[in-house]
């Protein structure tokens, strides 16, 4: 008993540190400011740069008319087009996309050109390789900034205004934001927000958005980037390989010198459904081990230490509960009971943001260990020669 007081005593210290010092990654204050004025450039081409939306898209069809028309109808005083890189899909994408451009364009929407994706080149992650066509494509007319968006995105009317804001005010090469997932059936209710909650707890924002921090992450349904910065950076030639894209993209300008943002918002939505557990669970352990590298040290190391911090502190108080008395229960106990409030408190504000009730929060422990289960089996797919995918388009053997 005391060798498990010793456990749950560090997994308490280690949730001190956490809640205290790392980043504030459990809060959900990385917002963007509120709307405000572009201040004036010096290029004389007026005050709104020109943007141009890069969507990689296979297999959309059925996403398309719940997102497109917001996307190209958004309130954007520049000039605002979108490239729609439809990768070989099969079930009418390109199609579904230039109707919905049509009608789009007799209501003053922003133009569309729906390109036909290439075969994919050896050595290139496919969704990779789709914005770097869109993104080909752009540069002929020379935008000063890219958005890479998702098909599944669904933007609020004055979001492109604020990010494009928010970049130029702040002198920022890329500006991200986590799209609110959908969290409406009873399973994504349970894994979303962990989900979230995971992400900026491994890639603290407050930490991304600092210039004196190494660490870059971000959000692939919402990524602005300065055109001008990517092509001095090395293009997207330079993330070719890259499963975990936007992360790559971050981390590639950021190591180029370049200031870099990433938050939260409720006004990018994802509107994709995950009604069942299998397609969360996909979602997840297609890339967690791309996440670790494909190390096994890294895979041992992130499995006990999600048992050690979300795990040991629930066991602990379990444990205290169970035994007839003694000093060590006791110690376990409290360390235990530390730890899992600290870990409950630090849920709230997440589940705040997807309107869901605080009493989810004690249950963080069980979900972290669903989480171990996926990144277990991410790996074991790894080792079986399963492809990662994109959108059923195998984009590389792991």
């Amino acid at each position: 008993m005391l060798g498990f007081a010793i456990v749950c005593a560090v997994s308490a210290a280690a949730w001190i540190y956490l809640v205290a010092a790392h980043g504030g990654y459990w809060l959900t204050s990385q917002r963007l400011p509120g709307a405000r004025p572009v201040p004036p450039r010096q290029t004389g081409a007026g005050p709104w740069p020109a943007v141009t939306a890069v969507v990689p898209a296979r297999n959309e069809a059925d996403m398309l008319p719940a997102t497109l028309p917001a996307l190209l109808g958004q309130d954007y005083p520049g000039e605002f087009r979108v490239v729609l890189v439809d990768d070989r899909s099969d079930d009418g994408t390109a199609g579904i996309a230039a109707g919905l451009a049509a009608r789009s364009a007799g209501d003053g929407g922003a133009p569309l050109t729906v390109l036909a994706g290439q075969p994919r080149p050896d050595g290139w992650a496919g969704k990779v390789w789709a914005m770097a066509q869109g993104a080909a494509a752009a540069g002929a007319e020379a935008p000063e900034y890219l958005l890479f968006t998702d098909a599944d995105i669904a933007w609020a009317p004055g979001a492109l205004r604020a990010i494009v804001a928010a970049a130029t005010g702040d002198d920022r090469a890329v500006v991200s934001q986590m799209a609110l997932l959908r969290a409406e059936t009873a399973w994504e209710r349970v894994i979303v927000p962990a989900f979230v909650y995971f992400f900026a707890q491994l890639y603290p924002f407050r930490r991304v958005n600092s210039p004196a921090s190494t660490t870059a992450a971000g959000a692939g349904g919402c990524m602005l980037v300065a055109a001008a910065a990517l092509e001095k950076a090395g293009g997207l030639e330079r993330i070719r390989g890259a499963l975990i894209d936007d992360v790559a993209l971050a981390t590639l300008l950021k190591r180029d010198g370049n200031r870099c943002w990433l938050g939260l918002t409720t006004d990018v939505r994802s509107a994709r459904p995950y009604p069942r557990l299998a397609a969360l669970w996909h979602m997840i352990a297609r890339s967690a081990y791309t996440q670790l590298r494909y190390s096994p040290a890294l895979l041992a190391g992130t499995i006990i230490g999600l048992l050690l911090l979300y795990a040991a502190p629930p066991a602990g108080v379990i444990a205290w509960l169970a035994a007839s008395g003694g000093a060590a229960a006791t110690a376990a106990g409290v360390a235990g009971l530390t730890g899992w409030a600290l870990m409950t408190v630090s849920f709230l504000p997440m589940l705040r943001l997807y309107r869901l009730s605080p009493l989810r929060a004690p249950a963080l422990p069980l979900i972290a260990v669903l989480y171990a289960a996926m990144t277990a089996d991410s790996a074991r797919r790894h080792y079986a020669g399963r492809a990662v995918s994109w959108r059923g388009r195998a984009a590389e053997r792991v």
